[in-house]
């Protein structure tokens, strides 16, 4: 008969949709990608971590693009909508958990960094089979997973996606073009808009001004690139700083840290 198949098999194989598997948590993975992955809007009755081991994985939700970067993972709560998209070598985990195991799940989206327990836990749960037995030991994991949820570091990896059909347009530019310097003046005219009108419907939209949005833009594109391979050096001109420091500088205000130390810290847990 073989051996039970496990959470991700038991998908891939087109017997049940994740929801449908009759258990408080389930793990699917290692799920790898080799070009390009590109799932369409869709939502879950279970909550979903989606945890990247190799690679970058974006995820648009709420109204926002959540980069999702090495031995960090994205918590998406119970309902809500979502797209995802890798490009290039990927590797990731879907954690799913019912939302009655716990009153003190995350009850809102946000990004955080994964322990190597954690990781460890993930890892384990994803050999379990789908169906897993309710009396055995691999009920004795959920606390463990719910305990190191509770106690995983948040970051802000989240860029704002404006609704507004100008600010779509001025988002489209930025992204194709993310080396030009323009000033807000000449972003406003580009988007038949006032300098005034566009400051003020990008802090409505975004929360943010133009040029701290800007930066946010700079350091999703940049951890891409970085994530891939590429050296800070090659990261700065290409998004159009003048020295590497400019850059750096740039990433650390809106990071909290520099690049090489964020990327050190994401390897030592990738290496823990």
């Amino acid at each position: 008969m073989g051996n039970p198949p496990t959470a991700l098999q038991y998908v891939q194989w087109g017997n049940s949709d994740i929801d449908d598997i009759p258990r408080p948590f389930v793990t699917a993975g290692p799920n790898q990608v080799t070009s390009r992955l590109e799932l369409p809007e869709h939502r879950h009755r279970k909550c979903e971590l989606i945890y990247a081991v190799k690679g970058v994985l974006t995820c648009k939700i709420d109204g926002s693009l959540w980069t999702v970067f090495p031995q960090c993972a994205v918590w998406i709560p119970s309902g809500t909508p979502h797209m995802c998209q890798a490009f290039g070598k990927t590797e990731y985990y879907a954690l799913f958990i019912d939302p009655r195991v716990s009153p003190q799940l995350p009850r809102t989206c946000c990004t955080m960094a994964v322990s190597a327990l954690f990781r460890e836990a993930l890892i384990r749960a994803a050999q379990f089979p789908a169906l897993y037995p309710l009396d055995g030991p691999e009920v004795r994991l959920l606390p463990v997973i719910l305990d190191e949820l509770r106690a995983a570091r948040t970051e802000d990896h989240r860029l704002p996606l404006p609704s507004d059909p100008n600010l779509r347009r001025l988002l489209n530019m930025m992204m194709s073009a993310p080396e030009d310097k323009a000033s807000v003046s000449q972003w406003a005219a580009r988007c038949a808009l006032s300098e005034r009108t566009l400051s003020r419907k990008i802090r409505q939209e975004t929360g943010m001004s133009l040029w701290r949005w800007r930066h946010q833009l700079h350091v999703t594109l940049a951890l891409q690139r970085m994530a891939g391979g590429d050296s800070v050096q090659e990261v700065a001109m290409d998004l159009g700083y003048e020295t590497a420091s400019s850059f750096i500088t740039m990433f650390k205000k809106t990071i909290g840290k520099p690049p090489g130390r964020y990327l050190a810290e994401r390897r030592g847990l990738n290496d823990s």
